[in-house]
């Protein structure tokens, strides 16, 4: 049976620090967003996943996750208003 290949994110150029807090948030979000725009599917999504199972610990993701199930996970809340603005 193989090993799974295990990679680290490489350097984001929007994150320079290392406390690597806000690339953890941004690639969950970015993942969730481009999941939404183009479907599961979609292999560039997949990078925003790596990062964020990469960058994020756990119990944060499963935080995220509850909150996003019960539409309250505030960057990706699903706004009640209508779509007029642009």
């Amino acid at each position: 049976m193989s090993q799974p290949i295990l990679k680290t994110v490489g350097f984001d150029a929007r994150f320079p620090n290392t406390n690597q807090t806000k690339n953890c948030w941004q690639n969950y979000v970015d993942y969730f967003k481009c999941v939404d725009a183009k479907g599961e599917d979609f292999k560039p999504c997949h990078q925003f996943r790596q990062a964020f199972t990469s960058l994020c610990p756990d119990s944060w993701v499963e935080q995220w996750d509850e909150q996003r199930e019960a539409g309250v996970f505030p960057a990706l809340a699903k706004k009640q208003e209508s779509h007029g603005h642009h």
